[in-house]
């Protein structure tokens, strides 16, 4: 099996433009999502499915990780979609309109019939569930469940976006409305053993303050990243989710601290003005192994 990445960053990119997506490596995302659905007309899709394909095995490296987007179930290109896409340079299929645990299941299903046939690991492409109805909300858990490829999935609410239309919310820059939603979808997918949960849907392409009060209180909420959709949003969102070289430093310090009370027979010490134990030495291994991941110096 694959193994998962932390994205902080993951920006969208039209699968009919080459242009587009041959540039699109130097604006630093840690992920592009060459995208076959809402960006790509119609007539133009059974084209863009080959531009992807090309530009997969054309980008494909370490970085930055190249996801693509597929159309709906519903439309019935899905099949066609996986089946042109499905290489050793893609990573990860966003899943758009997730509304069951079995639609997850039939890609499941058809990756791995793609897989065999291009002569791959079963198993080596995640599976990112699009939460953006209010009946996939309410099943995150059974839908992050679905898969062991899920590794990235999360709640999110755009402006005027299909998860509005939906649950019916009136959207505010300060995101109380879809508070309840982004928390919910992220515990059932933590839950589910989702390790890079990643939200998105700011869509004012100008307005990057707003774009990071909304990075931050996701971050906080405990996701890992985010979808963009604009080239100017990827240095903003990459220092939110970016653990610091301070942030660094402390994790490092605690396990020292708890390393040297624990040769004493203790089990908890002072640190930083905190009571801490085994259970903040963990959380602190944990950072830093994903601060390791992203590259943050002195990791």
């Amino acid at each position: 099996m694959a193994k998962a990445r932390p994205l902080r960053t993951s920006m969208y990119v039209p699968g009919n433009k080459e242009d587009w997506m041959r540039k699109a490596p130097q604006y630093g995302a840690d992920a592009l999502i060459l995208d076959l659905e809402d960006s790509v007309p119609i007539p133009n899709k059974a084209e863009a499915r080959v531009l992807v394909r090309k530009m997969l095995e054309e980008l494909g490296g370490e970085k930055p990780t190249l996801t693509v987007r597929v159309n709906r179930l519903e439309t019935g290109l899905t099949g066609g979609d996986l089946e042109a896409i499905t290489c050793s340079q893609l990573y990860c299929v966003l899943l758009p309109k997730v509304e069951s645990p079995a639609d997850v299941v039939e890609v499941d299903n058809l990756l791995s019939h793609f897989e065999r046939k291009a002569g791959m690991e079963v198993g080596s492409i995640f599976i990112d569930p699009g939460m953006e109805t209010a009946t996939s909300i309410r099943l995150s858990y059974e839908i992050a469940s679905a898969s062991p490829r899920v590794a990235h999935m999360g709640g999110s609410g755009g402006k005027g976006g299909d998860t509005a239309r939906s649950i019916g919310f009136q959207w505010t820059p300060e995101g109380l409305e879809t508070l309840y939603l982004k928390s919910k979808v992220l515990i059932d997918v933590r839950s589910a053993g989702v390790p890079y949960p990643m939200s998105g849907g700011w869509m004012d392409i100008h307005n990057l303050d707003g774009l990071r009060a909304l990075a931050i209180q996701l971050r906080q909420l405990g996701y890992t990243g985010m979808h963009l959709i604009h080239p100017s949003h990827v240095p903003v969102v990459n220092e939110v989710f970016s653990p610091s070289p301070e942030d660094v430093k402390h994790w490092q310090g605690l396990i020292k601290a708890m390393e040297e009370m624990r040769a004493t027979g203790g089990a908890a010490v002072t640190y930083g003005g905190d009571m801490v134990d085994i259970a903040h030495e963990e959380s602190a291994r944990t950072m830093l192994v994903i601060a390791q991941e992203m590259g943050v110096e002195g990791a």
